[in-house]
């Protein structure tokens, strides 16, 4: 079995109202990971990500500028032991 790794992502910015999410779920399904992604209701973004190492990177670099309309200011990362998910949604 391949390598997994796991992610928690937080993204601080104009990141709500900008189809952020729906933009990281087509993403996601491109590069073949899972997880989930939400609206919090400080305006941040919460993602969590998970699959083989160079998706879950180009996921995190996606995170990191956003779909047109979005402004990335910052993204808190963070590792966690992978749980095995394959499927994205959105919550």
């Amino acid at each position: 079995m391949a390598e997994r790794v796991r992610k928690r992502l937080i993204v601080h910015g104009r990141v709500q109202g900008v189809f952020f999410r729906d933009s990281a779920r087509r993403r996601a399904g491109d590069l073949g990971v899972g997880g989930w992604i939400r609206n919090c209701r400080n305006g941040t973004v919460e993602a969590v990500v998970e699959g083989e190492p160079d998706a879950v990177a180009a996921m995190v670099r996606f995170c990191r500028e956003g779909p047109e309309g979005a402004r990335v200011d910052r993204v808190d990362e963070h590792d966690e032991p992978p749980e095995g998910v394959d499927r994205f949604g959105v919550r």
